[in-house]
């Protein structure tokens, strides 16, 4: 069932967009208006934009034009949520979750928001994202299942990934459990990438694995270059580091919290050259040096002393 564009927007005046929205659905009740305006109010308070596009099914979404937001009226929560409809560069269609849950997401479009998701026990990888302009953020993802356990896959050009929270991957059955990943092998290269104020908590691998064409394994094609990774928190249980760049090129590692004894933090290598660690970022007192490097990392770093390789 669609409560089309005009139902949702037309009902504005009277009770704000969500209140319409419970009104298109057949909630009469003062109790369900109540309900609705609180939601209302609770985004508006988190900037969260209004709902403008109210649909049951993932499949309904490609009514959404330019600019619109799409919110799910149905039970999603035993379906893994795969999004192929996008919008523009500057109007981007948002897909807004209101901590809705779904086993996963694949992100398959571009010029996309989606924002405000859970997901408990996904499989792995609890999120993939993949195209071009693409945000995901405020969203929960707990215990990813089978597969390499990731958390977060990304591959494309201008991705944020912003204000998420990551828990609990498991490097038990052999996994190698990242909190994020990224690699260019039958799939795009990464750049413009900004990952920011995100947590990634109790991760047996790293925080963050992104590998480029050229690591050896990649496909040789195009270039993973400009990430930008900013007031993040990685605790990373298992792994000898919690960031690590095999050609990357030009990373930003800024105002982090490396928040478990590592054997090191960073670690560059493979001509991840013109690398920029600033001297905001926080380390557990046990990690024995903050920065490994490899010969053919150096050429433009800027950052503390390494302490080793990587």
């Amino acid at each position: 069932m669609h409560a089309t564009r005009s139902i949702v927007l037309g009902c504005a005046a009277l009770a704000g967009v969500l209140a319409c929205a419970w009104q298109a659905l057949g909630a009469s009740s003062a109790a369900s208006a109540a309900e609705a305006a609180d939601t209302q109010d609770a985004a508006a308070a988190s900037g969260a934009p209004d709902c403008t596009l109210l649909v049951d099914t993932p499949d309904e979404a490609s009514a959404a034009a330019p600019g619109d937001v799409v919110c799910f009226a149905g039970d999603l929560a035993g379906e893994r949520l795969v999004i192929t409809h996008g919008g523009t560069a500057a109007d981007p269609v948002t897909y807004r979750g209101r901590n809705g849950a779904v086993r996963g997401i694949d992100i398959e479009a571009d010029h996309v928001v989606v924002r405000g998701f859970v997901l408990d026990e996904p499989e792995a990888p609890g999120v993939w994202m993949e195209g071009t302009g693409i945000t995901l953020r405020d969203t929960t993802i707990t215990s990813p299942q089978g597969g390499d356990g990731d958390g977060i896959r990304f591959f494309g050009s201008d991705l944020t990934i912003l204000n998420n929270t990551i828990t609990g991957t498991d490097n038990s059955t052999g996994a190698h459990a990242d909190c994020m990943q990224t690699y260019a092998s039958d799939s795009p290269p990464s750049r413009d990438v900004l990952i920011q104020g995100n947590r990634c908590e109790e991760i047996d691998n790293m925080g963050l694995m992104a590998e480029g064409p050229n690591d050896g394994e990649g496909d040789g094609e195009g270039t993973t270059s400009d990430l930008t990774i900013r007031d993040n928190y990685f605790e990373t249980l298992d792994a000898s580091q919690a960031l690590m760049f095999e050609d990357v090129r030009n990373v930003t590692i800024s105002g982090n919290t490396f928040a478990a004894p590592t054997h090191h933090a960073i670690g560059l290598a493979i001509g991840s050259t013109g690398a920029r660690v600033t001297d905001d970022n926080a380390y557990d007192p046990g990690i024995g040096y903050w920065v490994g490097i490899d010969d053919s990392s150096l050429p433009g770093y800027e950052g503390p002393e390494p302490g080793g390789q990587p």
